[in-house]
Order: structure tokens, then C-alpha cells, then sequence
């Protein structure tokens, strides 16, 4: 396979396995190649939306210095494919439906797992509110939050007292 890599100018390779598979699913060509490799059961109830900010990070870096990422696993049709989506969803501003097809068009076999649909779709609601308080100013962050200038102080006391009460109504609970 080193020829079709070099052929495709790749650069960066994100290798995508369970434990079980460490023996075949692994970097072959260290030397060659910047690798990140990720241990992901393809299994509904795995959270993976917990390596969603490393992927990115790594093909934005890669991307940045010229570079060229492969996205594999065992068989490209479920992990690593959720995996690009989340990057196309983040990175693009793009919801769930539009990666997803976009994907699909250049792979056309990809089928995420259920859960990592259901992770994805939901993912669309985070990466959206991040975008749009990153787009907002200070200003105008401050008036969507109804945050009066100059109380922050009193509202993390607000919320240091609300998780002291929440202690105490679980100790209350427990005791009885």
C-alpha cells in the first residue's frame, strides 16, 4: 500500500482500532508518516465523541503545513467514517445530514454505527452553540446571557452557593 499512500501525496494517517485488532490495524510506516492512532471500539455505547476535538486538532495541523490526511480503520465504514463527519460538521459549520452525504459521496459504503449516529447528531447541537458564541462579541454575549456589567464575582458566588446546596440536598436525601 506505501505506493498508492506516496502516489496520493499522503502526509498523515489516523489509524483507527480496537485493542483486538493492535496487531493488524497499526502504523506500518512510522518513519514515513505522522500518525495518530486512536483506540475506538466500533460498538453503539462507545463515546466518540470524547476524540472528536484530537482529530480535529491533528487534521487542522496537518492540513496547516501542506499536508494530506488518510482516515482508516478495519473497514472505513463506521468509526472512521464518524470520525470525518464530526471533522466536516465542525469545520464547515455544516449539520449532520450534509456531512453525512457529503461523505457518503466520496465513500459510498460508510455506515456509522447507531450510537455514533446518535452522538453525531447530537454533536451538531454543541459544535452550533460553540460557533455562535464564538462569533459573538463580548458585548453582545454579555446581553444574550442577561449579565448586567460588572457582576460576574456575584455570579460565581450564585454558583458556588447552588452547588453547596446541591451537596446538601444529596447528603439530606442519604441520611434519610
Amino acid at each position: 500500500q506505501l505506493p498508492i499512500l506516496q502516489k496520493h501525496g499522503i502526509t498523515h494517517v489516523i489509524c483507527i482500532r480496537q485493542n483486538i485488532e493492535a496487531n493488524f490495524i497499526k502504523p506500518n510506516f512510522q518513519q514515513l508518516f505522522r500518525y495518530l492512532v486512536l483506540d475506538i471500539a466500533d460498538n453503539p455505547v462507545e463515546n466518540i465523541i470524547r476524540f472528536f476535538p484530537m482529530t480535529k486538532e491533528f487534521i487542522d495541523g496537518s492540513l496547516q503545513s501542506g499536508g494530506k490526511v488518510l482516515v482508516h480503520g478495519n473497514a472505513g465504514i463506521s468509526r472512521s467514517a464518524a470520525l470525518v463527519i464530526a471533522y466536516i460538521m465542525e469545520t464547515f459549520g455544516v449539520k449532520y445530514r450534509d456531512a453525512f452525504t457529503y461523505v457518503q459521496e466520496r465513500r459510498f459504503c460508510i455506515n456509522p454505527n447507531a450510537g455514533f449516529v446518535h452522538q453525531l447528531q447530537e454533536y451538531e447541537a454543541i459544535y452550533l452553540a460553540k460557533l455562535t458564541i464564538q462569533m459573538m462579541s463580548p458585548l453582545q454575549l454579555e446581553r444574550s446571557l442577561s449579565v448586567p456589567p460588572g457582576t460576574t464575582g456575584s455570579l460565581k458566588r450564585m454558583h458556588e452557593e447552588d452547588e453547596d446546596l446541591g451537596t446538601m440536598q444529596v447528603a439530606a436525601a442519604q441520611n434519610g
